[in-house]
């Protein structure tokens, strides 16, 4: 969890005095996205440029893994979480954001052949999801890859999923996209299904950070489900856990509820 603004100003002088060495590589950064943000029309094709920047310097790096070590360790964290919460091999899972499979190896390796489907914005990465796929020895579990252009999820059928899961992607959402998702994810969950994102999570200002990182408040995203008839969880039990994000769970409101 983040308290300071990182955006502001006076946060920055601090970091950068603190952080030396760390200066160049923001303003490579910054100067990178500002260009990629005049040549794109709205923030997910912003984003795609952004992920296919980043997918050629490396696809671990491009999903937040500096190192291999960590890029095992966070698919094994998110795998080991949603299995003690209930995940088995017979259910239908999505991965929105799915990457180049981090976790979804796991995930593909554990469920029924054909159950798992990721999703991601970025073809780039996609093609890096295939090597996983082939690296891992996994093609004969039959997964399901498609790139998408929003999360409207209009390709995918109705009631299908029991479990939706979504790592480190609406940290990299503004609210608008986060809204997307909230008004049609609950036409492909199971009515007993649930879905699991994580979010960048602030008690003080909600602010974003050269485009590419956007902080919440708990209470906001709560709401926000709300909103499109969906009940919201803060999991407090994610906290507990080595990663920097907070987790919601979202379930489907009983029928009658108002």
């Amino acid at each position: 969890m983040h308290n300071n603004n990182r955006a502001s100003i006076v946060h920055q002088i601090r970091y950068a005095l603190g952080h030396p060495g760390r200066i160049s590589p923001h303003l490579r950064r910054l100067t990178r996205n500002t260009w990629l943000r005049l040549r794109t029309r709205d923030h997910i094709g912003y984003y795609r440029a952004v992920m296919r920047s980043d997918t050629a310097r490396g696809s671990e790096s491009a999903v937040g893994s500096r190192s291999h070590e960590r890029w095992l360790a966070m698919g094994r964290l998110q795998f080991d979480y949603l299995v003690r919460h209930g995940l088995r091999p017979d259910h239908r899972l999505l991965e929105i954001g799915c990457g180049n499979l981090r976790a979804g190896r796991l995930f593909i390796d554990y469920l029924d052949t054909g159950n798992y489907y990721g999703v991601d914005i970025s073809p780039d990465i996609l093609i890096a999801a295939q090597d996983t796929i082939v690296g891992h020895g996994l093609r004969d579990k039959l997964p399901h890859l498609m790139p998408v252009g929003d999360l409207r999820l209009a390709a995918l059928p109705d009631r299908a999923f029991d479990v939706v899961h979504a790592h480190s992607v609406f940290s990299h959402s503004p609210r608008h996209v986060i809204e997307e998702c909230f008004q049609h994810v609950g036409r492909i969950m199971k009515p007993a299904g649930w879905f699991d994102f994580t979010f960048d999570r602030t008690e003080g200002e909600e602010h974003q950070v050269l485009g590419e990182d956007f902080y919440y408040r708990t209470a906001t995203l709560v709401a926000l489900a709300g909103e499109h008839g969906l009940q919201a969880t803060f999991m407090d039990d994610w906290e507990k856990l080595p990663s920097k994000q907070s987790k919601i769970r979202i379930t489907l409101r009983p029928s009658g509820d108002g």
